[in-house]
């Protein structure tokens, strides 16, 4: 057994940047180039692009098939300012769009510092003079609340230099929900402030992360619009991105680079990557003043929660609310707002809802429907449910909901928070659903 992984190459005559075939013991072959590697681990960059870790350990045979370029990470170079250029400032978050590979599982995990950006993506420096920083390092699964208020914090700040915009690199998984807390988090917000990740990592060929933040900075630096959105691939090819609205926005698939889409909504801009031509798809926004007196309202409750409703569905999920003190919670249901809570089976979840709302809790209710809206009189379980209180969100996505009920109850009273649950705040429920060409938009 070899003790590291470098006296594994030495034995087999290999380094980094060679192309091998490694054989496992199983009689797994893998081809690819060696690139940086940990302890007693080889780490590969396959021919698809994706990295993985082998334990050297059970590793049969290597074969050398080519010789390539050493591979590290790049020389950090220095930003110098530019007259006559507007100011962004990109605040790092962590995640895939600023990522290095953890060479002992092969995985992806956020290590560059906030300049290493600007290593990797040169053609931002001719849009603009950017501030940047890093505000938190954390991947986005891991995302709480209190990194909500960090991130807000910082934003405040950049607000008040004067900068003409602001990026925030976060992952992918989160990162609507983000721009959701965001969006509620500021009122009269002044200036554009656009979440921007990645759905592929910055060492990978199919990368998306130098046009997403490209296009995120051609569309702050050219063009008036003021508020907290989305910016990401508008399809799979490097064609153009789209400017997304912060609470309509839901990430649809688990790996395309187009993977996020406005849900019961359209696109604010399309940003044209080669030509940072901007077509703007909504002629109704806000617009950049500096002037405008902005507020922020930073507080959330933690005892809020969701519930997906599915068949068989036991009663001790429904009173977990109830024995925990929760606050509130959202009640993801079926179709148009539909519980189980019809049979004699289920006649206890009904009554543990009406209980929990009697005693001061508050039930938020989505669908689990991609596209549509609720209604709270159309079916007789509906009507039940709207009875003992239960609140119907119309075509609000269950993670803006539920973002939006941690975020009231937060910031304003019981009574307030019923109100305001069922109000348009930040454009997070249309006014219908519309059909265009025979497609649900």
């Amino acid at each position: 057994m070899t003790k590291n992984i470098n006296e594994f190459l030495k034995k087999n005559k290999v380094k980094e940047g060679d192309i091998v075939e490694i054989t496992e013991e199983k009689g797994n072959v893998m081809k690819g180039t060696i690139i940086p590697s940990k302890e007693n681990v080889l780490a590969l960059k396959l021919e698809n692009g994706y990295n993985v870790g082998i334990s050297s350990e059970k590793i049969k045979s290597v074969k050398k098939t080519g010789a390539g370029k050493t591979v590290g990470k790049a020389k950090t170079v220095e930003i110098k300012k530019k007259p006559g250029l507007p100011t962004i400032s990109i605040l790092h978050t962590g995640g895939t769009i600023a990522s290095r590979v953890d060479y002992k599982t092969g995985g992806a995990y956020a290590a560059f510092g906030a300049e290493d950006l600007f290593t990797m993506f040169p053609e931002l420096e001719k849009i603009a003079n950017f501030n940047s920083r890093l505000v938190t390092n954390i991947m986005s699964e891991d995302i709480r609340f209190k990194d909500y208020q960090t991130i807000a914090k910082a934003i405040t700040e950049e607000i008040k230099k004067g900068v003409k915009g602001i990026i925030i690199g976060h992952g992918t998984d989160t990162l609507a929900v983000t721009a959701t807390a965001l969006a509620f988090m500021f009122e009269n917000i002044p200036i554009p402030v656009l979440v921007v990740g990645s759905q592929r990592s910055s060492d990978r060929g199919s990368s998306d992360a130098a046009m997403n933040l490209t296009c995120a900075a051609n569309f702050i630096a050219k063009s008036d619009f003021a508020g907290v959105a989305i910016c990401l691939h508008h399809h799979e090819s490097d064609t153009e991105c789209a400017i997304l609205p912060a609470c309509k926005t839901r990430k649809l698939h688990t790996s395309r680079r187009d993977a996020f889409k406005a849900v019961n909504d359209t696109p604010i801009t399309l940003v044209e990557y080669k030509t940072a031509n901007i077509k703007f798809l909504k002629k109704n926004y806000e617009k950049a003043d500096k002037n405008k007196k902005f507020s922020l309202k930073d507080k959330f409750e933690e005892k809020v929660g969701l519930l997906k409703t599915h068949v068989n569905i036991q009663p001790e999920v429904f009173e977990f609310f109830q024995k925990n003190k929760y606050e509130g919670f959202v009640l993801e249901a079926t179709g148009i707002g539909q519980a189980p809570t019809n049979t004699k089976e289920h006649e206890k979840n009904y009554e543990t809802l009406k209980k929990f709302i009697k005693g001061g809790g508050i039930i938020a209710l989505t669908s689990q429907c991609i596209f549509g809206r609720v209604h709270p009189t159309i079916y007789t379980n509906c009507r039940r449910l709207a009875s003992i209180g239960v609140i119907f969100c119309e075509d609000m996505l269950t993670e803006t909901a539920f973002i939006k009920l941690a975020w009231l109850l937060g910031n304003y009273n019981k009574e307030e928070t019923k109100k305001l649950m069922t109000k348009n705040m930040r454009g997070e429920i249309s006014a219908c659903t519309e059909i265009d060409n025979g497609e649900i938009k």
